[in-house]
């Protein structure tokens, strides 16, 4: 296997397992850990994958993304309490679009029983999690349902967007970045997202410290078109400082 298998296959393994190992990927490939390490700094380059200490995971893009079942086994603790830090920026808010994906899912569940909410999303989990509340009038967007996120996309759920003026947004991305600002890989994804960014008067970012730096490729948002961002204490004190000179507010749950 020279290098450029041996990488194809590197990634093929982060995708599957949602991260790799060094000395595992060392002992399944037969090489040095130091040649993983050189591996893993060449994908890292061409925005495959991101390192981390011993390893690294995948990157998603247009052509790679995780499955919302999947999303459900990751850092959970974390995101439950980037959920619970979220909800409590609520403020006086009525109605609100909540986001697809598993850290809104947890926002969702989190949402005050004692009253009075209308949420509008595209997620059909968060749908079924708020549905059976007495103080919550749930409405689902319309649309192609994309079977890996569970959620609605494409002109049906564009044009109800376009018809709403929402008090509070809470928005998830696949990647933020200072320069780029924030990225999904699916560009009827991407179209549900800026959508809801302008039917809202309040947006709140949330996603766990690896969405940061990472660039995707159909940019929806700038950073500076939110009031909070919401992550977890993974992102250092000084990274999250040059988030908030573009003018959110920072918050490390």
């Amino acid at each position: 296997m020279n290098a450029e298998e041996r990488q194809r296959e590197i990634v093929a393994i982060a995708r599957r397992a949602g991260s790799a190992d060094v000395a595992q990927l060392a002992f399944d490939l037969e090489v040095a850990k130091e040649t993983i390490r050189r591996d893993l700094r060449v994908l890292e380059d061409h925005g495959l994958v991101r390192r981390t200490h011993g390893g690294a995971y995948p990157v998603e893009s247009a052509g790679f993304e995780t499955t919302l079942a999947f999303r459900t086994t990751m850092n959970v603790p974390e995101k439950r309490r980037i959920a619970a830090a979220a909800v409590g920026l609520l403020g006086d808010a009525e109605t609100v679009f909540i986001d697809e994906g598993f850290t809104p899912q947890l926002i969702a569940e989190a949402l005050p029983a004692d009253r009075q909410l209308t949420v509008v999303t595209a997620s059909l989990a968060v749908a079924g999690v708020l549905a059976r509340r007495d103080n919550c009038s749930v409405l689902l967007l319309g649309g192609r349902v994309r079977g890996g996120t569970m959620a609605t996309v494409d002109q049906w759920a564009t044009r109800m967007l376009s018809g709403f003026v929402i008090d509070l947004a809470f928005i998830g991305a696949n990647g933020i970045s200072r320069d780029r600002g924030l990225t999904t890989p699916d560009a009827a994804v991407s179209e549900v997202k800026s959508q809801a960014m302008h039917s809202s008067r309040r947006r709140i970012f949330v996603g766990l410290h690896t969405k940061f730096g990472a660039v995707s490729f159909c940019r929806f948002a700038e950073v500076s078109d939110f009031e909070a961002i919401v992550t977890c204490t993974g992102l250092p004190v000084a990274e999250a400082h040059r988030y908030t000179l573009l003018g959110p507010q920072v918050l490390r749950a």
